[in-house]
């Protein structure tokens, strides 16, 4: 792993650096990118700064939106990939294109693919160690900055709830907090939902079904259930979190249709490790919060298997 004074030192060398985040982006991945470029846009207003990704974030544009990158700006470009942990999951490919490569990520390093990387599993989020590359390189902070920071700080943690969450995660907040930041507004953006979000949470609960000790759960979201609702596959992040709190569900998934036929899933767990479990259908994550991809009804039904296994698993050795 780099230092962050050797990844500093390469960004002062390029006139052009181009940021990506990972695909089906949640808060940490937009927050992480806006907070590096935005920091690096005052501290260096002669370099162009752009962050690319798919343009449809979703409900977070509160927090930033992606800039028009043509091929062209590749050509001698730097290239910042912020918390993404492996290449498949890297949002617009053309990252490949750049003259140098950069990983900043906080996931297990199972893929690492830059030839410079500052990578820190203990870290509760990619905001956090951005913040930290902030301080410690002496780079600009301010409101609109410490914002994308602290959205993507809250969003990776929940709100302080997960165990990632450490002492240090506070010292970051504290720091961001003294720029003047309204917490009660992000926090608010980040929970509130539409009325086609809320019946989307109702709807996946209802469908949500248990394996015979009740203690894993699966829904699996449809296109047709979406168009009618009126959202795209992005806005049924939503959902992902409503199993949770279902007391003595301890693992569930949360299948989402995508427009070409295939899967997203999303795993989440209360003890349960299933990062392994990600990783074998094209994914990766934390070990309480990993996505993957299904092809069809099939590898649904082996996920589901799977994750049955792991946490009966886990509760005999709980016992």
């Amino acid at each position: 792993m780099n230092t962050f004074d050797e990844i500093f030192d390469k960004i002062k060398q390029y006139p052009t650096i181009i940021l990506h985040r990972h695909t089906n982006p949640d808060p940490d991945a937009i927050g992480s990118q806006a907070g590096l470029a935005k920091s690096l846009r005052l501290a260096f207003p002669d370099k162009k700064i752009l962050c690319t990704g798919e343009n449809d974030v979703g409900d977070l544009s509160w927090i930033n939106q992606m800039d028009e990158v043509k091929d062209e700006d590749y050509q001698g470009a730097l290239v910042i990939t912020t918390d993404t942990a492996n290449t498949p999951r890297i949002s617009d490919q053309r990252y490949k294109l750049g003259d140098f490569l950069i990983k900043i990520d906080h996931h297990p390093d199972i893929d690492p693919y830059a030839p410079m990387s500052y990578v820190d599993p203990q870290a509760a989020a990619a905001s956090e160690i951005i913040a930290d590359f902030i301080q410690a390189e002496d780079l600009p902070m301010n409101q609109e900055i410490a914002l994308a920071l602290y959205a993507g700080i809250i969003g990776d943690t929940g709100r302080f709830m997960y165990d990632a969450t450490s002492a240090h995660t506070f010292e970051v907040v504290s720091n961001l907090l003294k720029t003047g930041i309204d917490i009660a507004e992000i926090a608010r953006k980040e929970s509130e939902v539409t009325f086609a979000q809320a019946k989307l949470q109702s709807l996946a609960i209802e469908k949500m079904q248990l394996d015979e000790s009740g203690s894993v759960a699966i829904t699996v979201i449809s296109q047709d259930e979406l168009k009618s609702l009126g959202l795209t596959q992005p806005a049924a992040h939503v959902a992902v979190s409503s199993p949770g709190r279902i007391k003595g569900i301890i693992a569930w998934l949360v299948i989402v249709e995508k427009e070409d036929g295939t899967y997203r899933v999303h795993y989440r767990s209360k003890g349960p490790h299933i990062h392994k479990l990600a990783e074998a259908h094209d994914g990766g994550g934390h070990e309480l919060a990993s996505g993957a991809s299904a092809k069809d009804q099939a590898e649904i039904d082996q996920i589901f298997a799977e994750l049955v296994q792991v946490t009966k698993e886990y509760k005999e050795d709980h016992e």
